[in-house]
């Protein structure tokens, strides 16, 4: 019996739990795209399978139905793998271990991948059953859209007949999104250059941060744990003389980083005691700052045992690391003025990585006007060629523009309205979304992006309400039903 045998609808949490089994990170879906693949095989449906793993299933549209225009039920198979620092779990290799409490659905110290496993779970229930009235479907399991929305960008969909899509990758019940910004994936690259130093070792780690998503919670202020390492390291480097041995922080480009650590050498042991009293007096700062939002936030420092020699960053690249960790851009850059409360342009710093022969910062860039997205590479680029760097970018998606005439959201509105008694909310959000991509293959294409209450994506303290998993696909199966 699975953690989740008991909840309604079973065949959805029965899917859910299966594909929680089966690790399906970013850049790591081979599994979960066999799964999928096995499942259409086992139900006698026809399919493909490309190159880079996404996956279409398509099924007739049952009694009734056989001759009303097609529909795609779309989401990605991929999750974003976060977990604490405690947690051994191998996200290549083991699954994830679910909990249930208080009707919410969580992972023990990892994410839950309900963003966007529950909407493969909808699909493949929807697949299964011989009793759910619907149009002929395509149903679109892309690939890794949690580092870029490669597998739609690659996908071809030339075999689509729809113009009608349901996408279930948004995080709260009743409302409708109607637009997203686009986005693209940069990456600054610093070189290294390294010089034998003769000192005493110690990191420097800042943890406890909240993180989160970084478009659908950009707006709220959190720290960014890469960000605040540099503001730590410049005022300790204007009191103390160090050199850089390693820093790195984050682990998705799109998640907030919760943590960073940076590894130095001090010359004197005097120093690193002293360094030790700033940085508390630091740590009161930061909590004073983000009392509101990263009340746990901590700044330590762990000292080493021994005085050695150590093959570090020189001083001029411990000083071009800093200085570019102060002065890139990060966080909200601009909000709109046509749709209010609505983030316009904006950049996370979510990965730092130090290599043998570079450090690399990696953003994601996210705007509803491409130009401003342009701007922001740019900015990013003239002050790392100062520093004698490079960048390099990928990732780049449309935003998907708002449309005017929707049969579809109407429809949806209308069954919302009857089935909860008011209004569901239309909003264009600043996270990207993969509409925007099948919108400009699929010329004509009506869409609209939905889904079930999911709370703190992409960190460790995802929950998935149970009540609301329900609601939402009672709701999605009388959109099917009225789409004849």
């Amino acid at each position: 019996m699975g953690i989740l045998s008991d909840l309604e609808p079973a065949s959805v949490f029965k899917y859910f739990e299966e594909i929680c089994s089966i690790p399906h990170g970013s850049g790591n879906t081979d599994a979960i795209s066999n799964f999928c693949v096995s499942f259409a095989k086992g139900h006698g449906l026809d399919f493909i399978k490309d190159k880079k793993n996404n996956v279409i299933i398509w099924k007739k549209g049952t009694k009734g139905y056989e001759n009303s225009p097609s529909v795609i039920i779309q989401g990605h198979l991929d999750m974003v793998c976060e977990k604490e620092a405690w947690c051994n779990i191998d996200f290549e290799k083991d699954g994830l271990e679910l909990q249930l409490e208080n009707n919410s659905v969580s992972a023990k110290g990892t994410t839950l991948g309900a963003d966007d496993g529950i909407a493969i779970a909808y699909a493949l229930a929807i697949l299964e059953s011989d009793s759910i009235p619907h149009p002929p479907l395509e149903v679109i399991f892309t690939v890794d859209e949690e580092i870029g929305m490669f597998g739609a960008a690659a996908i071809d969909c030339t075999s689509l007949k729809s113009r009608t899509m349901l996408n279930i990758d948004s995080e709260q019940e009743g409302y409708l999104l109607v637009s997203c910004a686009g986005g693209i994936t940069v990456t600054a690259h610093i070189p290294i250059k390294k010089e034998t130093i003769t000192g005493i070792p110690a990191t420097i780690n800042i943890d406890s941060l909240k993180g989160g998503h970084s478009g659908v919670e950009i707006d709220k202020g959190r720290a960014n744990s890469n960000m605040l390492m540099g503001r730590t390291l410049y005022a300790v480097s204007k009191q103390f003389s160090f050199n850089i041995l390693s820093i790195n922080g984050g682990m998705k480009d799109n998640a907030i980083p919760r943590e960073t650590t940076a590894e130095l050498v001090f010359t004197d042991m005097t120093d690193i005691l002293e360094v030790t009293k700033y940085l508390k007096k630091l740590n009161q700062v930061y909590s004073n700052e983000y009392l509101n939002t990263d009340p746990d936030i901590k700044l330590t420092l762990t000292e080493g045992t021994k005085k050695d020699i150590y093959y570090a960053f020189n001083s001029e690249t411990t000083s071009k690391v800093i200085t570019a960790l102060v002065n890139l851009p990060n966080g909200i850059q601009r909000m709109s003025y046509d749709i209010e409360g609505l983030v316009q342009t904006s950049l996370n710093l979510g990965t730092l990585k130090t290599s043998d022969s570079e450090v690399c910062c990696n953003y994601s860039i996210r705007s509803s006007i491409g130009t401003e997205k342009e701007e922001l590479t740019n900015r990013i680029e003239c002050l790392i060629k100062a520093l004698g760097g490079t960048i390099s970018h990928g990732g780049d998606y449309p935003a998907w523009e708002y449309r005017q005439d929707s049969p579809l959201r109407n429809l949806m509105s209308e069954i919302y309205k009857e089935k909860y008694g008011k209004e569901p909310v239309i909003q264009a959000i600043h996270a990207g979304l993969e509409c925007g991509l099948f919108a400009d293959k699929l010329k004509g294409l009506d869409c609209i992006s939905y889904g079930p209450n999911l709370y703190n994506i992409h960190t460790p303290q995802e929950t998935m309400d149970v009540e609301s998993v329900r609601r939402t696909w009672e709701y999605t199966l009388e959109i099917l039903k009225r789409l004849k």
